[in-house]
């Protein structure tokens, strides 16, 4: 990948930066505790069965029918996974932020 700007090595100088601007954001931001609460569910969250099923799928999906460049896996209202222009699928929101699946 090709660095552009004065410093080429330097990619995101945002990246990993305490930049969310959502209430929930702020919220975690300013309590330590609150992160801590939030990470250990998400650790119980993820290491459950049913997570690791799904992880596994959407895994087996990239490699059997991995993205094009400016691609993203798209789940269609049938339930299964294709491939997607990245524009089309992170923008759909439809009316009132109601999903317009394919």
């Amino acid at each position: 990948m090709a660095a552009s700007g004065k410093n080429p090595k330097k990619r995101n100088s945002l990246a990993g930066t305490k930049k969310g601007t959502s209430k929930s954001a702020r919220r975690l931001q300013a309590s330590p505790k609150a992160r801590a609460k939030k990470k250990a569910y998400d650790t119980e969250y993820h290491k459950s069965a049913k997570r690791k099923k799904y992880r596994a799928k959407l895994n087996k999906a990239n490699r059997d029918n991995p993205n094009k460049k400016g691609e993203d896996k798209s789940h269609t209202k049938k339930g299964k996974l294709v491939n997607e222009k990245q524009t089309k699928n992170r923008g759909r929101n439809g009316k009132g932020k109601k999903s317009s699946k394919k």
